[in-house]
Parts: structure tokens; C-alpha cells; sequence
């Protein structure tokens, strides 16, 4: 009989990153500039010539985490092709970032909030990794977001801008603030600014705590040009409808991050704690799936199933949530709920053939289809959420 897997030690989560990130590296480097993004499951690369700006940032993101954690010349070298590419391919002359291309032509230059909460964390992360000519964009990318996205009169960040920076778009999403937020905390450690880690407890407390007493306590995602929530359109292909305990398991990471550093010699629970607290169990018991296991994608107002799909990054950032949440209330439930996930995902969507995470199931576990990495899938959530827990793990108290 096996030894059960301890899915809490750090070894287990070490071999876990270098088991996933063998399933990219070093395929994914294309040598004539930037990356591959788009991967079957068993690695073969099925579109070699489009890039989409989130995976451009994400696998800067993933070699340098990779760095930090074991400095190989080749994982810096990577950071260094991937920062290249965003600047020379992907910046343009009018300060926004080319959101999806083909070879030389673009795609599409609209300016995204969330494109660019990617590239301030490609930066940061770069920085952090010894990429000392990525201080200057840090700021650079911060004062882009400053002058054309923040709205002051709201406290948050507007969402899409055309190319020339003249038509801004009426929706309003929590989403982009959301990893605006974890790009702001990630500027923060980088540098030691505290400008940044203010904007991020800013976007945390307008967030969750104003918003969220929008729709009782709970996140919504999408809202009017005035932040009212805007509930017209259920059947938005990239919008989707309902609450997403994914992004509210997120969110409870990101408040507990901050609370570490606003609060470094407080360990008793804060407001951050507090809420991070309520959206996490809210999220478990109104989406985790009993019968099938994992955490579904989303749920309606009255707290049923509206999709109930098993996306890999839901997962990802609930376990990390999960042992953060353990760490800070001393209760044993929520690594009890960080084993279940694990041991879901262990059994249904982690590829032990290929490597890497599956990126969709069916509620019941059946697969879609045979791609595991389309564009903005470069498994950032799961070692990122592996980094994460390794962190809590053994970092000082």
C-alpha cells in the first residue's frame, strides 16, 4: 500500500512546481522572441505565432518565480527574453500594450486594466528576480494605470480604454482591481514603496467591503459605469454571471497577504481577516460539490449552481487560501478543506502523464477537450499558489 501524499510539506509542493513547470520549460521559449502559448495536453504546441499579452506577462511571472526558488541561469535568461518581448513587441509608441498578435500584425490594441495589472506584475516579479533594468517600468506602468484607468471619485480602476487612449468603456469589473491589487502588493515587496501597498489595501477595502455590501457581503463581478452592480446580461461569454467563489477564495488570499504587511507583529484577527474569512466559507459552502468534488464556477444570487465546470484555477487559489486561513485562525477545518482540495485535484485535474493541470472539467470530471494551455493559461495560478503556501509554511512568526 502507497504512502498517503502530505500535500502540506514543503517537498511535496517543491516537486509539484518542478513536475508542472517541466511540462513548459523549455518548450514554451521561442527563440525568434517572447512565447509559445498555446499547448495540447501531452505538450505539442498548436498555434506557434499568436500571443496573447496575459500569457506574455504570466510566463515572465513563472521563470522568475522559478529564479527566486532555484537560480538557474536559464530560468533568468527566460525573464530576460520574456521582459524583451513585452517591451519590444508588445509596447506601444503611445504607452499601451498590444492585448493580442499574430507574428507582426495586431490582433487587438484595445487597452485592458487587467492586461496591464499583468505587465506592472511581470515587472515586479522581474525586479525581485535581479532584473535590475525593470525598476524604472515598475513606476512607468503604475503612472500608465494612474493617468488613463483610476477613477478618483470611485477609488477604483476603469476597465477598458481604446487604442487611442479616447473611447473608455461604461463597464466597470471587479476583476481587474482584483489583480490590479495582487500586482500592487507584488510592486510593494519588490521595492519596499509603501505608495503601492496603500493603492492595494485601497482596492481590498473598496472591493470587498463597499462593494461587497452591494450584493450582501459577497462579491459581484460586473457593475454599471457608476459601481452599481449590473446584473442584465447572464449569458456574457467572457462576463461570466453570478458570484465566482474562485475570485472570492482569491480575494481572501490577497486580504490575508495584506494584512501580514500592515499588520507584521499582529497575528490576532483583523478586518482583513475577518472578510477573508466570510468569502471563503462562503464560496465552500455554497459551491463546493459534495457528490463530484472541487469547488464549481459559479453561483446565482440565491446560492444554486449557475456553472458548475471544475476550472484548474479555482482550485489553485482556494487551497492556497485554505492554508492561509489555517495559519492565521489556528483551525483545523480549513487544512481539512485545503486536503480535500488537493486530493481532488490530485485525482481528477493534475496530468500525472504530461504534467501541468488540466484547465476545465465538467462538473462531473469529464474533459471538453484535448487542450490543456490556450492563450492566458501558463499555470501561474498553481505554482503561483504553490509559492504561496511554501511561504506561509515557513516563514517567521
Amino acid at each position: 500500500m502507497s504512502t498517503p501524499l502530505n500535500f502540506r510539506s514543503v517537498g511535496f509542493l517543491q516537486q509539484h512546481i518542478d513536475s508542472t513547470m517541466h511540462f513548459y520549460h523549455p518548450a514554451c521559449i521561442d527563440p525568434n522572441g517572447g512565447f509559445f502559448q498555446f499547448f495540447k495536453d501531452n505538450g505539442d504546441i498548436y498555434d506557434k505565432d499568436t500571443r496573447h499579452l496575459v500569457s506574455s506577462t504570466r510566463f515572465v511571472f513563472n521563470y522568475a518565480k522559478a529564479y527566486q526558488n532555484q537560480p538557474k541561469v536559464e530560468y533568468l535568461a527566460a525573464v530576460r527574453h520574456g521582459i524583451h518581448y513585452l517591451r519590444e513587441r508588445h509596447k506601444r509608441d503611445n504607452g499601451g500594450y498590444v492585448w493580442l498578435l499574430n507574428k507582426d500584425t495586431n490582433l487587438d490594441e484595445t487597452n485592458h486594466c487587467y492586461g496591464l495589472a499583468f505587465v506592472l506584475l511581470a515587472y515586479s516579479c522581474a525586479y525581485q528576480a535581479g532584473l535590475t533594468e525593470a525598476f524604472p517600468w515598475i513606476q512607468e506602468t503604475v503612472d500608465l494605470l494612474e493617468t488613463n484607468f483610476w477613477d478618483e471619485q470611485y477609488g477604483l480602476y476603469k476597465d477598458e480604454i481604446s487604442a487611442d487612449w479616447q473611447q473608455v468603456s461604461p463597464y466597470r469589473g471587479q476583476n481587474a482591481n482584483m489583480h490590479t491589487c495582487e500586482a500592487m502588493l507584488a510592486a510593494y515587496d519588490a521595492t519596499g514603496e509603501t505608495a503601492y501597498l496603500d493603492r492595494a489595501v485601497l482596492l481590498a477595502k473598496n472591493i470587498c467591503q463597499r462593494q461587497a455590501s452591494l450584493a450582501g457581503g459577497e462579491i459581484w463581478e460586473h457593475y454599471t459605469q457608476d459601481w452599481q452592480i449590473d446584473k442584465n446580461d447572464p449569458k456574457h461569454l467572457f462576463r461570466p454571471w453570478g458570484f465566482q467563489p474562485g475570485h472570492q477564495t482569491e480575494w481572501a488570499k490577497l486580504l490575508l497577504l495584506i494584512h501580514q504587511r500592515v499588520n507584521p507583529e499582529k497575528q490576532t484577527q483583523s478586518g482583513f481577516v475577518d472578510k477573508a474569512i466570510y468569502l471563503f466559507d462562503q464560496a465552500w459552502e455554497k459551491a463546493w460539490d459534495e457528490k463530484n468534488k472541487g469547488l464549481c464556477y459559479g453561483y446565482d444570487p440565491e446560492g444554486n449552481i449557475c456553472d458548475g465546470d471544475k476550472y484548474f484555477w479555482v482550485q489553485a487559489e482556494s487551497f492556497a487560501a485554505a492554508a492561509m486561513l489555517a495559519q492565521v485562525t489556528g483551525k483545523d477545518i480549513y487544512w481539512q478543506r485545503y486536503q480535500a482540495i488537493w486530493q481532488y485535484a490530485w485525482q481528477h485535474m493534475i496530468d500525472h502523464k504530461y504534467g501541468a493541470w488540466f484547465r476545465i472539467l465538467q462538473q462531473d470530471n469529464q474533459t471538453y477537450d484535448d487542450c490543456k494551455s490556450p492563450a492566458g493559461k501558463t499555470d501561474y495560478h498553481t505554482m503561483g499558489a504553490c509559492y504561496e503556501v511554501i511561504t506561509q509554511l515557513t516563514r517567521k512568526k
